[in-house]
């Protein structure tokens, strides 16, 4: 497995963020799901967003992210469900090291059923911020399922949105928060205000 490149980029002109970070973390077991929530609005926090976007992006083919409500026992039946879908006992190709071209390093691990659990997750998950917090339901958390641990996993997030601490588009500059570019008032990447 290679390991993801750090991703750290930050753009913000006149109250406008957008923002690249990278969480890392450790999981514990094989097969584990994690709330990721309280980490990732910290990052909002830090990052000073107020009103946006942020995307979430597992930088690993066997983990998954989803939106759910944090409950052990539904942690328990979506282990159950993994399980029964991809059983980790059963034959997969991709654990043929043999046969794989090029052929994997010696360390290689056999996770043809993490994969193919990945693939019935999601790599990456769009939430709003508004202010200042994330927007889910009531029971919504984001999380994650790893599914070949234990080992350090990394996510990539990507914040967009606006960064004044009021949300009043006015006190941006003179521009009234539009790029000088952006044509007359009421057009423009700030339009509909």
């Amino acid at each position: 497995m290679s390991d993801p490149v750090p991703a750290s980029w930050t753009f913000s002109p006149a109250g406008l963020l957008a923002e690249v970070r990278t969480l890392t973390l450790r999981t514990e077991r094989p097969l584990q799901i994690l709330d990721l929530t309280p980490q990732v609005a910290a990052c909002v926090r830090d990052a000073g967003l107020v009103t946006g976007i942020l995307s979430v992006s597992v930088l690993h083919t066997t983990a998954g992210l989803l939106v759910n409500e944090k409950e052990p026992l539904l942690f328990e039946d979506l282990e159950r469900l993994l399980e029964r879908l991809a059983p980790q006992a059963d034959t997969y190709r991709h654990d043929e090291m043999g046969l794989r071209f090029p052929p994997p390093p010696p360390d290689e691990r056999r996770n043809g059923h993490a994969h193919c659990r990945a693939a019935l997750l999601r790599a990456s998950e769009t939430l709003h911020v508004r202010a200042g917090a994330l927007v889910l339901g009531r029971w919504q958390r984001l999380l994650l399922a790893e599914l070949d641990g234990p080992q350090q996993r990394s996510l990539s997030i990507a914040l967009l949105g606006c960064a004044h601490p009021d949300g009043d588009m006015a006190a941006l500059g003179e521009s009234g928060g539009r790029s000088p570019d952006a044509g007359a008032a009421g057009t423009g990447p700030w339009s509909g205000r």
